[in-house]
């Protein structure tokens, strides 16, 4: 279960830590509907492309990488300010003023030591990402490059052990904030921020887009893949669709599959957050044994497979391992498995 879902670290604030308790979390619908963050744990250095139609789309690495779709969080918390402001009427610009501290309880992270640098590389990789794409916002359509921030301010005050941070500031792009400005964004549901696969959080993000409110949507299952940025085998794809069906734990849609299409159902009764949690610890009765890989296990891959998709790898290995018996230690048949099946090939 720890392979699906982070713990709710902090269970009682508001996402602001403002008096504002119907403040949700937004994101911008270009990025939830095309892959423009990298889906990789570790920092990825190729460049990726994609079209759709008359929309095309090429991300360049910063020097320490691709944006992440944990990187996301930041201008997910920063779009959801801007918004909260505009829709009180205020006048919004492009830089946004936060504190660190309320980005990480508002994004489910921790709150100290090493957390803090990383948020600094973060930033590196949003401002040094380079995107180019003809990918309409506002009003507007021109092929641009540009990066998903422009620049950040991270002031400090003091040094060494007394070093405190006083603000950080960031300037979005104006392919950005122009999305704001045509108010083209979408609530999404604070559970997004408990996903720990990668790919579970691009799935709900696109499932939000083109689902919405609708009751269903459904889409083939490449098309889907292809939407995700995914680079997974398809046979490995599919079996991270089914764990998704499996374990039923994405927020706001239950899936389904039928034949080679991917539906999303909304869910008419949202269920309490302890309901929904317990729904992704649950399998149904008919479905093959459940198989656990704990998170030690899996972090473990980045001794003998770097650069492999460590969840793509518990997904196969869970096709593999559903109709056989249960081992005696399932971490050690799983590391066993992995390292014979990633023995002298690259990562894909």
């Amino acid at each position: 279960m720890t392979a699906l879902l982070l713990p709710e670290r902090h269970p009682v604030r508001d996402f602001f830590v403002l008096d504002a308790l119907d403040v949700a979390p937004r994101s911008d619908m270009a990025t939830m509907a095309h892959p423009i963050f990298s889906l990789s744990p570790r920092p990825e250095m190729r460049t990726l492309r994609y079209s759709q139609g008359d929309t095309i789309v090429e991300i360049h690495p910063s020097s320490k990488g691709l944006a992440s779709i944990f990187d996301k969080d930041i201008l997910i918390y920063c779009i959801s300010k801007l918004m909260y402001a505009k829709n009180r009427g205020e006048t919004i610009g492009q830089v946004v003023r936060i504190t660190t501290h309320d980005l990480l309880v508002a994004t489910n992270r921790h709150t100290g030591g090493i957390v803090y640098e990383r948020i600094e590389n973060a930033l590196d990789r949003l401002a040094g990402t380079r995107i180019k794409t003809n990918i309409k916002t506002g009003d507007e359509t021109s092929t641009q490059n540009f990066g998903l921030i422009e620049w950040y301010d991270y002031n400090r005050k003091g040094s060494g052990f007394a070093e405190r941070l006083r603000y950080l500031d960031i300037k979005l792009s104006d392919w950005l904030f122009r999305a704001l400005q045509a108010a083209e964004v979408l609530p999404i549901s604070r559970e997004y921020f408990l996903l720990r696969r990668p790919l579970d959080r691009r799935v709900y993000e696109i499932a939000r887009k083109q689902c919405g409110a609708q009751s269903t949507w459904r889409i083939a299952i490449e098309k889907l893949q292809a939407r995700t940025g995914s680079k997974q085998a398809r046979k490995h794809f599919a079996a991270h669709l089914r764990s998704l069906v499996q374990t039923n734990h994405l927020p706001d849609y239950t899936m389904t599959i039928e034949s080679d299409q991917a539906v999303f159902w909304r869910r008419a009764d949202r269920p309490a957050r302890a309901a929904s949690v317990t729904a992704a610890k649950a399998v149904d009765a008919s479905v093959p044994r459940r198989v656990n890989v704990s998170q030690d296990a899996i972090d473990q891959l980045y001794d003998f497979a770097p650069g492999w998709d460590k969840y793509m790898l518990v997904a196969a290995y869970t096709e593999w391992a559903k109709d056989k018996d249960a081992a005696r230690s399932e971490d050690a048949r799983f590391n066993g498995w992995a390292k014979s099946y990633t023995k002298g090939k690259a990562a894909p």
